[in-house]
C-alpha cells in the first residue's frame, strides 16, 4: 500500500507520519501518570538511571528531564524557574532543575498533573547537579532517594569500577522490593533487558538512516522522536513505535524523500537542543540547504545496545550506565566526532555551548579546534541554554549562524 505523504510548506520534505503516533504515545504516557500514585508505585528518575531495574517491580516512571524538555519547548521554563529562584535556587543552576523544582512548588505543569513519587532515583553519570536537585525533591516529597554513583571513565571502564556500580544496583533491587512489597523477579528483569536492548538497537537503526543522501529526516526530528527511548525504554510499546518509525524512514529512503527538500550540506549538532528555538533554527538551516543528519545527544540512547546483555543483566547494566557519553573523557568525545564525520559525510559541526549543561559543554573549545584541524570541517560554537530563553541572545546567535552558513557558498 502506497504511503500518503502530508504536504508541508517551506524548505522541508513531507512530515513524518509517525509523528502523530508519537503524540498519542507520549500523551497516553503522561495521562497514565496523572492517576498512577495510589494505584501503582511511582519513581522519578534521571535520564541516566537504570530504569530496567525498576520495570519488574511495576513502577510508573517519570523523567523530570523529559518534562523539562516539554516545558522548554512550550516556553514555560522562565515562569517555573522564577518560582525556584525566589526560593533561593541560583539562576546559574541547570534550567531543567530550576524548571522542575518551580513546577513542583507551583503545582503547574503542561501535562495536567505529575504523580507524587514513592521514590527518587538519580545517577551521577550525566552530572553532579542531579544529586542536589533530587535531594531537594526528596526533602519536599519526604520519600527515599536512591543514588547510583558511577566513577568517571578515563579510557575504558575498569573491572573494579563495574563491581562498584553493580553492588549499588544490587542495593537498588533491595530498596525497590521494600518500597513495592514485591520480590525481585529475575525472569522479568531478563525480559525487560531484552526489550531495552532492542529499543537501543532500533533507535540506532533509525539514527543510521541519516547516513543516506538525502537523509530521510533531520536531527531536529530526532530530538523529538527520542522521547520514547528515554521515557519508555524497556517496554514493548516503545519498541513497537520504533519499528514503525524505522519502517517509515526506510520507505522514505527507497522513494528518495528527504527531511529537507534540497540537502546540499550535511551538519552535525553537538549537545542538547535549544528546545524553544527548534522551529526557527531548523527553518534557518533548511532554507540554506543545510541538514543536521546526526547529533551526539540522540546517539546517547543508542550506545547501550552494545553493552546490555540479558544473560548478565546487572553486570551489563553496570557497564552500560558507566559508559554514558558524559561520564567519559574528551578522547572518547573526539572519537565519536571522527566516526560521525566519516560515516555521515559531515560538512560542518555546530557545537551548542549550553550554560545549563556544563559537563556537556566543557572542552568544546578544544574539540572545536581539533575538529577543524584534524577533520577539516567547518565548525561553529553558539552560546545558549537548552530550556531557558532568558539566556539566548537573538542577535549574537543570528550573526554567527549567517556567517557560518555563508561560508558554505
Amino acid at each position: 500500500m502506497k504511503r500518503r505523504q502530508p504536504r508541508r510548506e517551506g524548505p522541508f520534505g513531507p512530515p513524518l507520519e509517525s509523528t502523530q503516533k508519537l503524540k498519542e504515545l507520549m500523551s497516553l504516557h503522561y495521562l497514565q501518570g496523572r492517576y498512577a500514585d495510589g494505584a501503582v508505585p511511582v519513581a522519578w528518575i534521571t535520564s541516566g538511571f537504570p530504569v530496567e531495574m525498576l520495570r519488574p517491580f511495576g513502577f510508573h516512571v517519570v523523567y523530570p528531564e523529559n518534562h523539562g524538555a516539554l516545558c522548554g519547548a512550550r516556553r514555560m521554563i522562565p515562569e517555573f524557574a522564577e518560582v525556584a529562584e525566589k526560593e533561593g535556587y541560583s539562576h546559574d543552576l541547570c534550567s531543567y532543575a530550576r524548571g522542575d523544582i518551580g513546577s513542583v512548588l507551583s503545582g503547574k505543569t503542561p501535562v495536567g498533573r505529575l504523580p507524587k513519587p514513592d521514590m527518587l532515583g538519580c545517577c551521577t553519570n550525566i552530572c553532579q547537579t542531579v544529586l542536589y536537585w533530587y535531594r531537594s525533591l526528596a526533602k519536599y516529597f519526604d520519600v527515599p532517594l536512591v543514588l547510583i554513583d558511577t566513577p568517571y571513565v578515563y579510557g575504558e571502564s575498569q573491572p573494579h569500577h563495574i563491581d562498584y556500580v553493580r553492588d549499588q544496583l544490587d542495593e537498588l533491587t533491595v530498596t525497590a522490593s521494600k518500597i513495592t512489597g514485591k520480590p525481585a523477579n529475575s525472569e522479568t528483569l531478563h525480559e525487560t533487558l531484552q526489550l531495552a536492548r532492542e529499543a537501543a538497537e532500533l533507535w540506532a537503526a533509525c539514527l543510521a538512516t541519516g547516513k543516506n543522501r538525502p537523509s530521510p529526516w533531520t536531527g531536529f526530528d530526532g530530538f523529538i522522536h527520542m522521547a520514547p527511548v528515554v521515557a519508555m525504554r524497556g517496554t514493548e510499546e516503545c519498541n513497537a513505535y520504533y519499528r514503525m518509525l524505522l519502517d517509515e524512514l526506510n520507505d522514505r529512503i527507497a522513494r528518495g524523500i528527504g527531511g529537507i527538500r534540497n540537502e546540499r550540506y550535511r551538519l552535525l549538532w553537538d549537545n542538547l537542543p535549544i528546545w524553544y528555538k527548534i522551529r526557527e533554527l531548523s527553518s534557518t538551516f533548511a532554507e540554506a540547504g543545510c541538514n543536521f543528519v546526526c547529533t551526539t545527544y540522540t546517539n546517547v540512547w543508542a550506545d547501550p545496545a552494545k553493552d546490555l546483555d540479558p544473560a548478565a543483566p546487572v553486570a551489563s547494566m553496570a557497564r552500560a550506565y558507566s559508559n554514558i557519553l558524559l561520564n567519559r573523557d574528551l578522547n572518547n568525545r573526539m572519537r565519536i566526532f571522527r566516526e560521525m564525520v566519516r560515516d555521515y559525510q559531515i560538512d560542518g559541526v555546530v557545537l551548542h555551548s549550553d550554560r545549563s549543561c556544563k559537563p556537556y559543554s566543557v572542552g568544546q573549545i578544544d574539540l572545536k579546534r581539533l575538529i577543524t584541524e584534524e577533520l577539516g570541517v567547518r565548525t561553529l560554537l553558539i552560546e545558549a541554554d537548552h530550556a531557558d530563553p532568558r539566556a539566548f541572545s537573538e542577535e549574537q546567535v543570528e550573526t554567527r549562524l549567517q556567517a557560518f552558513i555563508e561560508g558554505f557558498t
